[in-house]
């Protein structure tokens, strides 16, 4: 079986819940805290891949600094989105959850288990 990679903060209750359900599960994963670990724009590119979602798809689109920046209202590249994502971390959706060629995102957690 593939390992697992959860990219996510503890102070995210999605990424604990996600954690916790996989943990009552029995499934081992490496957990990776992407405030303390950034996540460099070349791994952006190939968790979007796996997610098999736009860039513009992996923001959270309520978060203040997104406006701030008018991502919504600006016509930036795919390229311009992802090295937005590496340099603002709070931006990123979470929990991403990686196994193999796949991702998904934990919203709602329920969601990781289409893994396995």
């Amino acid at each position: 079986m593939d390992p697992i990679t959860i990219y996510q903060t503890p102070t995210c209750s999605k990424c604990r819940e996600t954690m916790e359900l996989l943990r009552s599960r029995g499934v081992p994963f490496e957990s990776i805290n992407y405030f303390v670990d950034p996540i460099p724009a070349h791994t952006l590119r190939e968790l979007i891949a796996k997610l098999g979602i736009a860039p513009i798809d992996l923001f959270r689109k309520k978060e203040a600094r997104f406006k701030a920046l008018e991502i919504a209202s600006k016509n930036y590249s795919d390229d311009e989105l992802i090295e937005i994502l590496a340099e603002n971390p709070e931006l990123i959706e979470r929990p991403i959850v990686v196994r193999g060629n796949k991702a998904i995102l934990g919203r709602p957690p329920e969601h990781v288990l289409t893994l396995f």
